[in-house]
């Protein structure tokens, strides 16, 4: 753990207020779902909760099936990072956090599907893009989404059936997030 050096009282509703600059560094948002643990020596531990990270099995299955139904490979994320990873992309990509441009598209609850020369980069200073992007959402919140990636010998083009698969994908994990 490291310390900030920031003193907070708790108060009489037991609350306590993470400062803008924590909550700025480590990309909290209003609203977002954090896990409470606690140690041994008695610390307590904020975390983000992501929904999505927890059903990681659900989703790495599902990547991989897309990757045999599709021939693209095939990623889910949370709003942060990649969560599964399935295909040539697999090791390079997992638990790495979102690009910047992939982020701003999740967070906007936007489909993305490429017309052949647009594509979208996949995490931070890495080099796999994006031709399709669904977003998974539950209880009209944005959780993650589920993308084809472009490869060597994948055509640059998507086809609508690899399209509807993906979008299958992002259409039932946000309906198991909602059970």
């Amino acid at each position: 753990m490291k310390a900030t050096g920031i003193v907070r009282r708790i108060d009489d509703l037991g609350r306590v207020v993470i400062p803008k600059e924590i909550r700025r560094t480590l990309k909290i948002r209003e609203g977002m779902p954090m896990e409470i643990f606690t140690d041994v020596s008695g610390g307590v531990i904020l975390k983000k909760y992501s929904p999505v990270g927890e059903m990681s099995q659900l989703a790495s299955a599902y990547a991989e099936t897309l990757v045999h139904l599709t021939g693209y490979a095939a990623v889910v994320c949370d709003t942060e990072q990649i969560i599964a990873a399935a295909g040539p992309v697999k090791k390079e990509l997992l638990h790495k956090p979102l690009a910047p441009q992939l982020e701003e598209l999740v967070q906007a609850k936007r489909i993305f599907i490429s017309g052949g020369e647009n594509t979208v980069l996949v995490a931070q200073g890495l080099t796999p893009t994006a031709l399709a992007v669904f977003p998974v959402v539950s209880s009209g919140d944005v959780m993650g989404a589920v993308m084809l990636i472009k490869g060597e010998k994948s055509p640059a083009r998507i086809s609508a059936e690899a399209a509807e698969s993906a979008k299958a994908a992002s259409m039932f994990l946000s309906r198991q997030l909602e059970a």
